[in-house]
């Protein structure tokens, strides 16, 4: 099978579960707000980001193993990758204590960090600790299901995990609509993650016979290829702990600069953006893996000419996200919750302005993943600096709209100036002006004409302004939308676009009826 057709099974059963979770999470999110209260679930967002700073301590190993993992699934040689898979059973066991250590401590200080809280110390204790367990048996149970993103089969675990919390919210929601009970809502959380580890772990047995699942790492015998990926994890720790300043700390900020209450309502904003961004990484869920094994074959014309199919899709897809959310994330907030819960509109033009800087960046994240290219260590250090400063300086002034505003800053100066840079010096050797900016200068005027045209048509011809009451309203505002971006949109970046022609062209020969 072709990476090709490897990526198309990953897209199709992905976006299947996928869209069926996403229907049942806008049912129950209803349902917990009503039953369980916007403070609960406010609550529940601060623990969890909680819980994603405390993670930093695993940030880089999954990435510099998945970097280790493409040749020797390439070359198919078993005895590495069994050695690979235990290394990272030997880190992510050491991850998985000093996280435990940490959560320990942190949660001694609960009384003082929740000190305004309306819920017991118990309770809370309770909620963390529960969504602790469930985070860490990934470290001690469910690391080898790296083996499964690396070898493009990602598509197993998203299935598995997408049903999995499929029915845990259904039934999140039974219990809450009858029971208004806390306690049974957060035991489930624990209780469907301890499911999903015996039913991933007992499918990697099935699909890899061959793999000693508890292998120990022989520190003497790898101790060369255990001091490369270590230099790899603490260069890619440093990268990725700026990812998750700019976006996992966005609770803790509103949290501390403005109120608990508006976490809740960030979160239902959020939560939208959030299923946006994984049904995109459903789609192409296996993309960093193909174009892992793409570079491992060293074609540096075929390298190039993908990276900009890439870059061209992923333009498409955020200016459909971007023209979408614009005309319709309001109204649907407003339908679906209720005008208590709707966000300024500046807060929600800045989400938007960072949703397509994120959907955009990715091609450049694979192949700097792909390559290696972690060494800038200097940069994401920047990016913290950068993002920490104008999102606490502008969210004193600002409230959301300034934490919002301190991602858009720091992201467009790190990720899209530097790292674009960074990777067409050291990894394609080419030039950057001449190369990319050129080009991806073209993507961003078919946009930007489109944007402009689509917001006057829908403005002033077809009555986008007008009040929508009720789903079916929203549905109208929708077709509306994207008739426009299909008819705008489409051609302008066909024309401007060759590395979205490229991608047109291959697509005809794996689906039929284009």
């Amino acid at each position: 099978m072709s990476r090709i057709q490897k990526t198309l099974l990953n897209a199709k059963v992905n976006v299947f579960f996928y869209i069926l979770s996403v229907f049942v999470v806008f049912f129950t999110r209803k349902i917990f707000l009503d039953k369980l209260g916007v403070n609960f679930m406010g609550l529940t967002g601060t623990i969890g980001s909680i819980l994603q700073f405390l993670n930093l301590a695993e940030l880089g190993v999954s990435t510099a193993i998945g970097f280790a993992l493409y040749k020797p699934l390439f070359d198919n040689n078993k005895e590495e990758i069994n050695k690979i898979i235990a290394l990272m059973g030997y880190l992510y066991k050491r991850v998985g204590l000093i996280i435990l250590v940490a959560s320990f401590v942190l949660s001694l200080f609960f009384g003082q960090i929740f000190n305004e809280s309306t819920f017991s110390l118990l309770l809370i204790n309770y909620c963390f600790y529960s969504f602790l367990i469930a985070s860490l048996l990934g470290y001690y149970y469910n690391y080898h299901q790296s083996l499964l993103y690396a070898d493009q089969k990602g598509y197993l675990i998203n299935s598995y995990l997408q049903s999995s919390k499929l029915v845990k919210q259904l039934l999140q929601a039974f219990l809450a609509f009858y029971y208004e009970d806390v306690v049974l809502w957060i035991t489930l959380e624990l209780v469907f993650s301890i499911i999903y580890t015996i039913i991933i772990r007992y499918k990697i047995k099935k699909i890899y016979p061959w793999l000693d699942i508890n292998k120990k790492f022989d520190l003497s015998e790898g101790k060369a290829q255990y001091e490369v990926i270590i230099t790899k994890i603490k260069q890619i720790f440093v990268h990725k702990i700026s990812t998750f300043i700019s976006f996992g700390t966005d609770q803790l900020l509103i949290f501390s600069l403005v109120n608990i209450k508006s976490v809740a309502l960030f979160d239902n904003y959020n939560m939208i953006i959030i299923y946006l961004n994984n049904l995109i990484a459903q789609i192409f869920g296996n993309t960093n893996a193909s174009v892992g094994n793409l570079v491992a074959e060293n074609d540096k014309k075929n390298i190039i000419k993908v990276f900009w199919e890439l870059i061209a899709i992923r333009f498409f897809i955020a200016g459909f996200i971007f023209i979408n959310l614009y005309f319709l994330l309001t109204p649907f907030i407003k339908v679906w919750l209720g005008a208590e819960y709707i966000l300024d509109n500046k807060i929600i033009i800045l989400i938007l302005i960072n949703v397509f800087i994120l959907t955009i960046r990715n091609p450049i994240d694979n192949f700097i993943n792909a390559y290696g290219l972690f060494a800038d260590t200097w940069a994401p250090i920047v990016q913290i600096i950068i993002n920490l400063f104008v999102s606490i300086y502008f969210g004193q002034k600002w409230g959301i709209a300034g934490i919002m505003f301190g991602t858009t800053v720091s992201m467009s100066i790190v990720i899209i100036i530097w790292k674009t840079y960074y990777l067409f010096q050291n990894g394609f050797k080419l030039n950057v002006i001449t190369f990319f900016w050129l080009t991806f200068t073209k993507n961003i005027i078919a946009f930007i004409l489109a944007y402009y045209a689509i917001v006057y048509i829908n403005n002033t011809c077809l009555g986008a302004n007008a009040t929508v009451l009720t789903f079916f309203d929203l549905i109208l505002l929708g077709i509306k939308t994207n008739v426009l971006l299909v008819l705008i949109f489409t051609p302008l970046l066909f024309v401007l676009s060759k590395g979205f022609r490229d991608f047109s062209l291959r697509l005809k020969k794996y689906v039929p009826f284009l």
